[in-house]
């Protein structure tokens, strides 16, 4: 960890809602004038979309079904870890970016002076902007620890955002529907395969992880397969959990949001509609000690 070029990870599954937890840093980066450089977990994937496709495939045949972005094949552990000892350390590192659209893919030639960059490519490695205040990571691997890699030793501040699983799963065959046209059969085959990587190297980050927020919806998940809507944000409750709740100013918190409540000694529960302003209430003061420790 480092006190003068502290690191902050958002870790969650796809689909699990980590673009709330990065809008809420983001608006109070921008009202703390705090200057961030940003790493995208999809950058941090060892194979671009054709490769990993082939990959998959190649798995496949060989009776291998169960490979997927969740795990070791198809990420780079190894440079999550450099990636944040290396700035922790120098406040200095490389990172690049994955192309996810035609627009992006437009934005990102311009930036590098390529033509050949299209959806599913990385981008070349470059140095990040010199003089942040912080290195701000979201994606799947923020908190990744394993027998041979430790990436979360180097995090000053970690955040989990893990929906109940059936919520989780209903959020995603909703959103590649949506987003990448992928129909319900082949998001649940996706789900399916994913499922040992997400026992072995998504869930166990969540121990680590020094605030969660899990959304719990009030309405009938029991078949995420077929539900035909996402529980709307007031159908559903964000439970908050502290791993050490020494220092949290509870009354503050229970003030602040309105018809939260305690239950237990580091978990407070919140309307699910107030999420965002949780978040934002929570992690405001402490972003500010962080930044006054780095001052000092």
């Amino acid at each position: 960890m480092s006190r003068k070029h502290p690191v902050i990870a958002v870790t969650g599954s796809s689909g699990a809602g980590t673009t709330t937890a990065k809008r809420a840093f983001d608006t109070i980066f921008r009202r703390e004038k705090i200057s961030a450089a940003v790493i995208e977990g999809d950058s941090l994937h060892s194979l671009d979309r054709m490769a990993f496709r082939a990959a998959a495939a190649e798995a496949a045949q060989a009776g291998h079904n169960t490979f997927s972005h969740f795990g070791p094949e198809a990420n780079h552990f190894d440079k999550i870890e450099e990636m944040f000892k290396q700035y922790g350390e120098t406040g200095m590192c490389k990172r690049r970016y994955y192309v996810h659209s035609e627009p992006e893919a437009v934005e990102h030639n311009k930036h590098f002076g390529l033509t050949d960059l299209k959806p599913g490519l990385f981008t070349p490695w470059e140095d990040i902007e010199a003089n942040s205040d912080l290195l701000f990571y979201e994606g799947l691997h923020g908190m990744i620890k394993t027998d041979k890699v430790n990436a979360a030793q180097h995090v000053d501040l970690s955040i989990g955002v893990v929906p109940i699983v059936n919520l989780e799963w209903i959020q995603k065959i909703h959103r590649d529907k949506a987003e990448r046209g992928y129909s319900a059969e082949a998001t649940v085959d996706t789900i399916m395969r994913r499922m040992p990587d997400y026992i072995n190297f998504i869930t166990p980050q969540f121990t680590y992880t020094d605030i969660n927020f899990q959304r719990v919806s009030t309405v009938d998940t029991s078949n995420p397969f077929i539900a035909r809507d996402i529980p709307t944000p007031d159908e559903s409750f964000v439970v908050v959990r502290f791993r050490n709740p020494k220092g949290v100013d509870f009354p503050y918190l229970l003030d602040m949001i309105h018809d939260s409540f305690m239950s237990r000694p580091n978990t407070i529960v919140v309307p699910g509609g107030k999420m965002s302003m949780a978040m934002e209430v929570i992690l405001a003061p402490i972003m500010h000690d962080m930044i006054q420790n780095k001052k000092k």
